[in-house]
C-alpha cells in the first residue's frame, strides 16, 4: 500500500491539514463545479432522503448535499475530529449529525440510509472493498452508493509521487469494486478542475450505483485490516514515522504544482 494509505497515517496528515484545507488545498483539487457534477449521480432528489457522507472531512461536499438534503437528515462521518469540528462549525451544516468512525466499519445499521456519498476518501483506504461492501450494507433496496476519487495521472514523475503517496485507483477498479459489492445500475462520469487540461489521463472519477435488494453485500464480510485503536510497538511507530513523513512529502510536491496550473489557467482566460 502507499504511504499514507494507512488510517493512522491519514488522521495525522489531517491533524496538520485542517487548518489549511479549506482555503488553500480543496480549492485547487475538488472545486463547486467538480462536486455539482459527481452529486447529479446520487439522485438527490428529496429533501427527506435520509445521507451519509462518510469521509466527510471539513464539509466541503457534505455542504453541496445539504442544497438537495434538509441538512438534519444528513450524517457526516469522519475518523478526524479535527476534520469534522471544522465542519460543525459551518452555518450550513450546523443541524447535521457527526459521527466519529471508520469507512471500512461503518457505526450504523444494514439497510439505514437512503444515500451514501464519499468524495476524496477512498484514497486513504487500506481495503477499498471493504469499504464499498460497507456502503452497500447501510443502503437501504434501491438506495444510492455515490463515490468520488482519482484517478493515475499521466506523468512518469507525477505518477510515481501519486503510488508514493496515497491510492489513485484505476476506473476498472472503482467498476469492479462496485460490481463485486453488489451494486447495480452503475453509471459513472470523470470530473476534473479547470486546470487540468492533460489530455493523456482523466484526473478523477464520480461513480454510483444502486443497491438491489436487502442485507449486506454478498462479499464476505471481514474485519478491517487496520483500526485506529491498535496498539502499537515502537517498530510500529518507527514504520508509521518514516511512512507519514516521506508519504506526506510527496503529497506536498502536488500543491505547488496544482497552484502553478491554476494560475496559468486563470491567466489563459483574461
Amino acid at each position: 500500500m502507499r504511504l499514507i494509505q494507512h488510517k493512522r497515517e491519514a488522521y495525522w496528515f489531517y491533524r496538520f491539514l485542517s487548518s489549511l484545507y479549506d482555503r488553500w488545498i480543496n480549492p485547487l483539487f475538488w472545486t463547486p463545479a467538480m462536486r455539482t457534477t459527481a452529486l447529479r449521480l446520487a439522485r438527490l432528489d428529496d429533501q427527506s432522503l435520509l445521507t451519509v457522507d462518510v469521509g466527510a472531512g471539513t464539509g466541503f461536499t457534505s455542504e453541496g448535499i445539504v442544497e438537495h438534503v434538509a441538512p438534519e437528515r444528513v450524517t457526516l462521518l469522519d475518523q478526524s475530529p479535527h476534520q469534522l469540528a471544522r465542519a460543525a462549525a459551518k452555518p450550513s451544516l450546523s443541524a447535521c449529525h457527526f459521527v466519529r468512525g471508520d469507512a471500512e466499519a461503518l457505526p450504523f445499521a444494514t439497510d439505514g440510509f437512503d444515500r451514501y456519498v464519499s468524495a476524496g476518501s477512498v484514497e486513504y483506504w487500506p481495503q477499498p472493498d471493504l469499504a464499498i461492501a460497507e456502503a452497500y450494507r447501510v443502503l437501504r433496496p434501491g438506495g444510492v452508493a455515490l463515490l468520488v476519487g482519482p484517478l493515475p495521472p499521466a506523468g512518469r514523475v507525477a505518477r510515481w509521487l501519486a503510488d508514493l503517496w496515497m491510492l489513485f485507483p484505476r476506473e476498472r477498479d472503482y467498476s469492479s469494486w462496485f460490481a463485486a459489492a453488489g451494486f447495480t445500475a452503475i453509471r459513472s462520469v470523470h470530473v476534473a478542475p479547470e486546470w487540468h487540461r492533460d489530455a493523456r489521463a482523466p484526473y478523477g472519477l464520480a461513480i454510483a450505483g444502486t443497491k438491489p435488494v436487502p442485507g449486506p453485500s454478498p462479499l464476505a464480510s471481514e474485519e478491517p485490516l487496520e483500526r485506529l485503536d491498535q496498539p502499537m510497538t515502537p517498530i510500529h511507530w518507527l514504520h508509521f514515522a518514516v511512512r507519514f513523513v516521506i508519504g506526506s512529502a510527496a503529497g506536498a510536491a502536488f500543491v505547488p504544482i496544482a497552484a502553478l496550473l491554476a494560475l496559468r489557467e486563470r491567466l489563459r482566460r483574461r
